[in-house]
């Protein structure tokens, strides 16, 4: 059997794999590789290389500054500016909602854009009483058409660049894309408007994710904080030292409730215990009779009571979070109470039983209690690997949401202009300016180590690894010369439209079932054959790959962003044809007009 056959059987095998749908993308990537190697057609370090391929570092390099503009706050303050200035005019606020994601693509890839903005978009939904099955599917179309606005908008776009490179012809350059790109987005964006009423459905979503962008001021509401508590420090020389807990009196201050007794560690004590200069008193009551508990018992606040009026509750330095105490907890039997200091930065706000607020008195906590914590983020973080309670909603999330342009987010938006500069003006090789860019946002402490560890798709990663060895294989091996050689027969020579067309159909059916990036990698070497076979410039050829790739828009399996919107959009397999078959037309007349023109098949 000769090279070129065995590799079209394991290229067959592959896609049949993909289809299947059986095993993870990345296990069907790795067999691939290990295939490639058992039947002779690559060696050892050519079916190893892929993983260490300038292309994976730099993609990988990518979902590292794309959560740091997450998780910082960019992306949500981008979003309710946006909105802010267009209004709640449905129209408006589609075709904003659709730019938004289209630009926002082209800076953190599809994946992140959607996931950042589905949230909000099923709020403004619900504000200007429009079906979020409306606005989902359009803002992903969207989306895919922005990430041909610029060469960090999807790893399709540096494939491409790298094969043009590659084939003598030059890569393209940052914002290349943008010349297909921009009508692409306004074409999509238009078609979203016009058509997409008209063909979407009208349903309820079906698992829609929890907006917490007002998650502090429902939490206000749900534990009564209204009056807050003060936690006042004795100092040394106040009337308070030598009273027992139990003898403390404040009847002199009418509408004053004592809550607790604390030492400056955060100990609580019990009513034996003889108040010390250092202890905290935790009062709650009139702040006129606290300011003259205040100056004639010599005491210092050190904690005045948070609630959403202030702005305190939620910042950027600070947060709460909800937890509640779980069956077995060692938690349960000891006394807390509002105001009690838990650790060296977390204060209880407030405890709820049984569907309850308990009120400023000091509980024995009991099983199923839920406390609302008040203190830094780092410390709420550290929550989460805490057994002892478990946490009703993540910190990360709520930070996400509800603190726009959060800490740190100016050496974001820093970070990431200095990557696009060094991108746009080809200074150094993209992988090295995605390499610093992610190490900057690390050592600027944008984000942590293991946050940087978490943000990395490894499934797209190891996608990507696996499978660049097999587009050399039908390279090297002659498969691709004899697919393209098929292909010229068909369409005919001297037909470079034609030649576009088949290309667009052919990458346009394998990326419905196939990963786009696992299909452009299949497709760029039988297409740069083609191109070859029959004396076209392959720049033109690749951008068509590009284009055609990123139209992954008729099944909701064609990309993570189909899918992240079918529940929330109560979408079901049939509906993404029917607005997604017209984009596709129309992306495809756009490239096919346009491409031409700015890269010539002579050249």
């Amino acid at each position: 059997m000769s090279p070129s056959t065995t590799s079209l059987l394991v290229l067959a095998a592959t896609i049949v794999l993909f289809i299947w749908n059986r095993l993870p993308v990345g296990v069907v990537a790795v067999l691939t590789a290990l295939a490639l190697y058992v039947t002779g057609l690559v060696d050892a370090n050519t079916a190893l290389s892929g993983f260490g391929d300038p292309v994976v570092v730099f993609i990988a390099s990518l979902f590292i500054v794309s959560e740091a503009l997450d998780s910082t706050g960019v992306t949500t303050w981008a979003g309710q500016r946006l909105i802010a200035v267009v209004g709640d005019a449905p129209t408006r606020v589609l075709v904003a909602v659709l730019g938004l994601c289209a630009v926002l693509t082209a800076v953190i890839t599809l994946n992140g854009s959607v996931a950042a903005l589905l949230p909000m978009v099923l709020v403004l939904a619900l504000k200007i009483g429009a079906p979020p099955s409306r606005m989902l599917m359009p803002m992903a179309f969207a989306g895919s058409a922005g990430s041909l606005l610029a060469l960090t908008g999807s790893p399709v776009n540096v494939i491409v660049s790298e094969a043009a490179q590659d084939a003598g012809a030059g890569a393209f350059g940052f914002f290349a894309y943008a010349v297909i790109g921009v009508p692409l987005v306004i074409g999509t964006i238009l078609l979203g408007v016009l058509l997409g009423p008209r063909v979407l459905p009208v349903r309820q979503s079906s698992s829609a994710p929890r907006d917490l962008s007002r998650h502090a001021g429902q939490l206000a509401e749900h534990y009564e904080l209204h009056d807050g508590f003060y936690r006042l420090r004795v100092r040394p020389g106040s009337t308070l030292e030598g009273t027992a807990t139990a003898h403390l009196d404040l009847a002199a201050y009418p509408g004053l409730t004592f809550i607790g007794l604390q030492s400056g560690g955060g100990h609580t004590f019990s009513d034996e215990h003889v108040v010390e200069a250092g202890d905290v008193l935790v009062v709650t009551g009139d702040p006129a009779q606290v300011s003259r508990l205040i100056v004639e018992e010599v005491l210092v606040v050190e904690m005045k009571p948070i609630t959403t009026a202030d702005g305190e509750l939620v910042t950027r330095d600070v947060g709460v979070s909800e937890v509640v105490v779980p069956p077995r907890s060692p938690l349960v039997g000891e006394i807390a109470f509002p105001g009690q200091q838990r650790s060296s930065e977390l204060v209880i706000l407030g405890i709820r039983r049984l569907g309850h607020d308990v009120g400023p008195r000091p509980v024995e906590l009991a099983a199923g209690d839920s406390l609302l914590l008040h203190g830094t983020w780092p410390s709420i973080d550290e929550l989460v690997h805490d057994r002892d309670v478990l946490m009703v909603d993540s910190p990360d999330l709520v930070r996400r949401q509800a603190v726009p342009l959060g800490r740190r987010s100016g050496f974001a938006i820093a970070v990431l202009i200095a990557m696009v500069v060094l991108l746009a003006f080809a200074i150094v090789p993209p992988a090295i300016a995605g390499l610093a860019a992610a190490t900057a946002m690390v050592l600027l402490r944008v984000v942590t180590v293991n946050q940087a560890y978490r943000a990395v798709s490894w499934q797209t990663v190891v996608l990507i690894g696996g499978l660049i060895p097999l587009s050399t294989a039908i390279q090297t091996s002659g498969a691709a010369d004899v697919v393209a050689g098929g292909l010229v027969d068909v369409v005919g020579a001297g037909r470079p439209y034609l030649l576009l067309v088949a290309l667009f159909a052919l990458t346009a059916v394998l990326g419905q079932v196939v990963s786009n990036t696992a299909t452009v990698l299949i497709v760029v070497p039988i297409a740069v054959a083609a191109a070859q076979e029959t004396g076209v410039s392959v720049l033109p050829v690749l951008m068509l790959i590009a284009v055609a790739g990123a139209g992954a828009l008729l099944t909701p399996i064609a990309t993570p962003a189909n899918m992240m919107v079918m529940g929330p959009g109560g979408y079901r397999f049939s509906d993404y044809w029917r607005l997604g078959l017209p984009v596709m037309l129309l992306w495809l007349v756009v490239a096919v007009v346009v491409i031409p023109v700015v890269w010539p098949f002579t050249g």
